[in-house]
């Protein structure tokens, strides 16, 4: 976007309380003190949202529809941000999609057959750094699933949401004019964003990468007893917090979807973490090396989509 221009987007706080049974039809209306506490969040949303826009910056949010019980109904929109895109910008990214989908199937198949090699299957998963990394992610979804604890779960993962816009747009060299998390959702305003910072909370685990961070930083000062151990578990627990909440998330009508065109979004999203296991993958097991790895998938592409067709 040009220096100078802004852009607003759309705050939407709509809910619905649950109608009570025997009474269909009628809704329980908010206190007086209840009504002035919700005009006045109300308020303050639309007087921070238009003082970050007036600096010239853009938004990237990204949208949870919860329930709110106490604000009641509620519809409240600001000018709201323009993410249509051009015929000809669709028509491009929907065929670059297009082209994307046997990039996926190519690297899914490579990595199954890899990790499902006899040689492969006798010694990684009946390694120690998997059997923790299993426990940490059947602990992880076991927490998730039991509801506990959910409203800071939902928080930790919008902050780490944007935390990554956050990150990625400093690595492109923009600004941050503005940043905000809560329970309803969270918002960045930059002066710069391309499809790597809308889309790189979707494929990149925050909270595993500062997991891995802090626990070698202790370690390098103190070491940790079983360090390997606690490391595999919280990279295990981590990363299916990510995945969990990202897929959680998706269907949500997210704006980081639609200024990129959604079809396109998915596809890149979905190659991205296919890509990304592989690594990390490749990285856990030294036998299951890269060269070998690109080998296959070369392979794999000339007969699926190159030797039919000669």
């Amino acid at each position: 976007m040009p220096r100078g221009r802004t852009s607003r987007k759309r705050i939407n706080l709509r809910t619905s309380s649950p109608r009570p049974r025997g009474n269909r039809g009628k809704l329980k209306r908010p206190s007086l003190a209840e009504a002035f506490r919700n005009a006045d969040k109300v308020a303050r949303a639309r007087s921070n949202r238009r003082s970050l826009t007036r600096q010239g910056g853009r938004t990237i949010q990204a949208s949870i529809d919860i329930p709110l019980p106490e604000i009641g109904q509620m519809d409240f929109n600001e000018e709201e941000e323009d993410y249509s895109l051009s015929l000809l910008t669709r028509i491009t990214r929907i065929l670059i999609g297009l082209l994307l989908i046997p990039l996926c199937v190519v690297t899914g198949i490579t990595l199954f057959q890899r990790v499902s090699e006899e040689g492969f299957s006798a010694k990684f998963w009946h390694t120690s750094e998997f059997f923790y990394f299993a426990i940490g992610i059947f602990l992880c979804a076991g927490w998730l699933l039991s509801g506990a604890g959910k409203k800071v779960f939902l928080y930790l993962y919008v902050l780490g949401h944007e935390l990554t816009h956050v990150l990625f747009i400093y690595l492109s060299f923009g600004k941050v004019s503005g940043f905000s998390v809560g329970l309803d959702g969270g918002y960045v305003v930059t002066n710069k964003s391309n499809v790597l910072i809308a889309l790189s909370p979707y494929f990149i685990p925050f909270w595993s990468l500062v997991s891995y961070g802090v626990l070698f930083g202790i370690h390098y000062f103190a070491p940790i007893p079983y360090f390997r151990e606690v490391l595999f578990g919280s990279l295990g627990a981590s990363w299916t917090f990510h995945l969990i909440y990202t897929c959680w998330m998706i269907p949500r009508d997210q704006p980081d979807l639609k200024e990129n065109e959604t079809f396109f979004s998915l596809t890149l999203i979905i190659l991205a973490n296919i890509v990304l296991l592989s690594m990390l993958i490749c990285l856990g097991d030294p036998s299951l090396g890269w060269r070998d790895f690109v080998f296959n998938w070369v392979n794999n592409y000339l007969d699926l989509f190159v030797d039919p067709f000669v």
